[in-house]
């Protein structure tokens, strides 16, 4: 079993929580790609549902496969969100933002009466930071400074390139891919991360994911958040 397609039966199996009527936030990777596509293909077969994107890639996804996309800017809350992630524990405590997306993903996560997180079984660990930085948006005035802060909580930045060249997100900032090593309490960090002036956003994500499905080998497994909003019944 290749891990495409287990991303993809993922993505298949968070896809089925999502119901008429609903306003669906929109993750953004590779995984997260699946289930675009997967959505299209239901609203080709009936399904009515609005979406809001967390990047300008997955809203051209999108609206290529014929969904109805809406700005966010115009939204207050929606019903689910569904996202990829990088790394994922077992309290569904997740590192986000390969896709330099993170600081979207976290405010449209914010705004959804729940959170869903897909990937493949590569994704699940028993400890954050271990094998995946923790990226850190930051305003680009700020980019020295910050990554001064960070070196002082332990941190090992390094900004983000992309063929050669500062890698900036849809916000047009640059990343500080920053490398902690096994992170024993992910919720200090990341209060500490949210208090140094100048960063936008960051790719913890504590209290935010309500349940993540994984797929490992063909099989898929959920694991809910305790006290989550619970999934609709099938």
């Amino acid at each position: 079993m290749s891990q495409d397609e287990d991303k993809r039966l993922a993505a298949l199996a968070a896809a089925a929580e999502v119901e008429d009527g609903m306003l669906v936030g929109l993750g953004t990777g590779s995984t997260a790609a699946f289930l675009i596509d997967e959505l299209a293909r239901r609203a080709g077969e009936g399904l009515r549902i609005e979406a809001v994107a967390t990047s300008l890639a997955s809203e051209r996804q999108a609206i290529a496969g014929g969904l109805t996309v809406r700005p966010f800017d115009e939204v207050a809350a929606i019903d689910l969100c569904i996202d990829g992630a990088d790394e994922i524990d077992g309290a569904c405590i997740a590192i986000k933002g390969a896709g330099a997306a993170m600081t979207r993903e976290k405010i449209v996560a914010a705004a959804a009466r729940r959170m869903v997180v897909i990937a493949d079984g590569s994704k699940q660990v028993a400890s954050l930071g271990e094998n995946f930085p923790v990226p850190v948006e930051v305003l680009p005035f700020a980019r020295a400074f910050v990554a001064h802060r960070l070196t002082a909580l332990g941190g090992t930045p390094v900004l983000r390139l992309r063929d050669g060249a500062e890698w900036r997100t849809d916000q047009n900032n640059p990343i500080l891919d920053t490398r902690f090593g096994a992170i024993a309490d992910p919720l200090a960090l990341a209060r500490a991360l949210s208090c140094i002036p100048g960063v936008v956003g960051h790719g913890l994500f504590v209290d935010e994911v309500d349940a993540a499905y994984v797929a490992r080998d063909g099989i898929v497994s959920r694991i809910e958040r305790p006290g989550a909003p619970a999934a609709p019944k099938a």
